[in-house]
């Protein structure tokens, strides 16, 4: 099994929204990936409750059977149009893969 953890902290305005229009709309199109992508055999999504700047504001945890499948997922459609997305209205991304 393959965890794929990836936070996120958004920019304070981008694509005509506030910051937390931002995570709301992500966290939609986070959710909506479980019913659209077969790989995924888990997936979610957490929106940050801890006040320290240290905090990201995003969090995604999904599992994947295999690395296979993980990267099946990062070049699904779907997956592609979530990233688009982020990508537009995140500043900063970090992420993790490791095997359960």
């Amino acid at each position: 099994m393959i965890k794929h953890v990836v936070m996120w902290k958004f920019k304070d305005f981008a694509a005509g929204n506030l910051k937390e229009e931002n995570i709301e709309i992500a966290v939609e199109k986070l959710l909506l990936l479980k019913d659209l992508v077969d790989e995924i055999k888990f997936l979610e999504v957490g929106k940050n409750i801890n006040e320290s700047d240290a905090a990201y504001e995003l969090v995604l945890i999904t599992e994947f059977e295999n690395l296979s499948d993980l990267e099946q997922y990062q070049i699904h459609s779907e997956h592609e149009k979530v990233k688009d997305f982020i990508e537009k209205t995140a500043a900063k991304r970090v992420l993790v893969d490791y095997e359960k």
